[in-house]
C-alpha cells in the first residue's frame, strides 16, 4: 500500500473531503436562494446561474469519484451516436442496481458537458434534503410522491417546463422506481408472471406510466432515447463508503441511442416497447456475466480537469477558512469558548462518520412500490 492510498485510508482525509463538499453545498444552496429575485425578472439567466451552481457542487461528487478513489468509468457505445452526446436533449434511462450508479451516471454527463443542466424524475422527500436535495430544486428536478393520482399533474407540469429550457438536458428515468435487491426482483417477477409479463433476471419490472407521460411530453424537445446500462467488473458490489476510503472500483457503461421519433407514441404500445427493451437490457446483463464485457467498441471521453480544480478549490478554501477561526479562537478566546470549538469539531466528525456508514443499501424485506398501478 502507498503513501497516497493510506491516507485515503484515514478518518482525518476523508473528514476533509466530506467536510469540504457539505460546507461549500450549503455555501451553494445559499447562492441558489439568492438567485430567487431573479426569476420573476429573467428566468433564462436564473436558469443558467444555477446550472453553474448545480455544476460546482456535483462536479465535486465527480472528482472523489474519478480522482479520489481513481474510478474510471468506461464508455461502452456506438461511436456515430457518441457524436449526439452532450449537443441534443434526450430522455435516459439507467437501471437502478447500484449504490454509486448516480455517481457514474454524472461522470457520464460531465463526460459529454450536462453535468450542471441534466435532471432526473425523484422522490419529493429528497427536495427537503440540505445540500444535493435543496439544489435539485432549484434545478427543477421533477418530484413525485410515487401515488399516481396525486404525482400526474405534477408530473406533467414539471417535464412540460422543460420545453423551453434554456440548456441542453438529459431526463433520467430510473424507469424500476427502485433499487434492485433479490427481494423486491422476486415480488416484481410474481406480479410479471400473474400479468402475463415476460419474466427478467437482473431487472425490477419497469414502470411504464411515467415513461409514456414524460416521452410525449418531452417529444419536439428531446431528440433521443439513451438506454444505458450499468455493470461493474469482477462482482465488485460498489459503495459510496468505498469511494470516500479512495476504494477503486471499474464501472462499464454501455449506451444506445434511441431516436424519439420510434418511440410509439400510443401509451399501451408504448407499454409493449418499454417492456421489450427491458427484455435487451437483460439480455446485455446476462452476456456481460458471461463475457465481462458490453458489446459494440470503447469511447474515449477522457475525465475532466475542471472537476478536480474546482473541487480542490472549495476544498482548500474551506479548510484555510476554518483552521484560520479555530486557530483564532484557541490563541485568544477564552476557555469555554475553545472547549465549546473543540466540541462542535468532535460532533462533526461523529456526524460525518455516522453518515458514512450508513450510506450501504439498507435492504428492505417489503416491496414498497405499488406495480399495480404502473404497469
Amino acid at each position: 500500500m502507498g503513501v497516497v492510498q493510506w491516507l485515503k485510508g484515514q478518518f482525518v482525509c476523508q473528514l476533509m473531503v466530506c467536510y469540504g463538499f457539505l460546507v461549500s453545498g450549503l455555501l451553494i444552496n445559499l447562492l441558489q436562494i439568492c438567485t430567487l429575485p431573479l426569476w420573476p425578472i429573467n428566468k433564462q439567466l436564473a436558469r443558467r446561474l444555477n446550472c453553474k451552481l448545480g455544476y460546482s457542487l456535483t462536479s465535486q461528487s465527480v472528482a472523489i469519484l474519478e480522482w479520489w478513489s481513481g474510478t474510471e468509468v468506461t464508455i461502452y457505445t456506438d461511436p456515430e451516436s457518441s457524436r449526439h452526446y452532450g449537443k441534443e436533449n434526450a430522455v435516459v434511462i439507467l437501471n437502478h442496481n447500484f449504490e454509486i450508479d448516480f455517481l457514474c451516471g454524472w461522470s457520464f454527463c460531465d463526460r459529454f458537458g450536462l453535468l450542471g443542466s441534466s435532471k432526473c424524475l425523484a422522490k419529493k422527500e429528497l427536495s427537503y434534503m440540505p445540500v444535493i436535495g435543496w439544489m435539485w430544486y432549484f434545478l427543477e428536478m421533477v418530484f413525485i410522491r410515487r401515488k399516481w393520482e396525486e404525482d400526474k399533474k405534477s408530473f406533467v407540469q414539471g417535464v412540460q417546463n422543460l420545453q423551453d429550457y434554456p440548456e441542453n438536458f438529459w431526463f433520467l428515468l430510473q424507469c424500476e422506481g427502485t433499487r434492485f435487491t433479490a427481494e423486491k426482483h422476486r415480488v416484481s417477477m410474481e406480479v410479471a408472471e400473474k400479468k402475463g409479463l415476460p419474466k427478467l433476471k437482473h431487472h425490477i419490472l419497469p414502470r411504464t406510466k411515467g415513461f409514456w407521460v414524460a416521452v410525449q411530453n418531452l417529444r419536439g424537445k428531446a431528440a433521443a432515447v439513451y438506454c444505458c446500462t450499468l455493470n461493474f467488473r469482477n462482482n465488485e458490489s460498489p459503495t459510496v463508503r468505498g469511494v470516500i476510503r479512495g476504494t477503486t472500483y471499474h464501472p462499464d457503461f454501455y449506451i444506445r441511442r434511441i431516436p424519439l421519433v420510434s418511440v410509439p407514441e400510443d401509451e399501451t404500445e408504448c407499454s409493449v416497447w418499454l417492456h421489450k427493451l427491458y427484455q435487451e437490457k437483460d439480455q446485455f446483463q446476462e452476456d456481460y456475466s458471461q463475457t465481462g464485457r458490453f458489446p459494440g467498441p470503447i469511447v474515449a471521453a477522457p475525465r475532466s480537469t475542471k472537476t478536480l480544480i474546482n473541487w480542490l478549490g472549495w476544498t482548500g478554501f474551506l479548510l484555510f477558512i476554518h483552521c484560520y477561526i479555530l486557530f483564532q479562537v484557541v490563541a485568544s478566546g477564552p476557555v469555554l469558548t475553545i472547549l465549546a470549538s473543540l466540541a462542535l469539531c468532535f460532533a462533526v466528525a461523529v456526524g460525518v462518520r455516522w453518515m458514512i456508514g450508513h450510506t450501504e443499501i439498507r435492504k428492505s424485506s417489503k416491496y414498497g412500490v405499488q406495480l399495480n398501478n404502473n404497469h
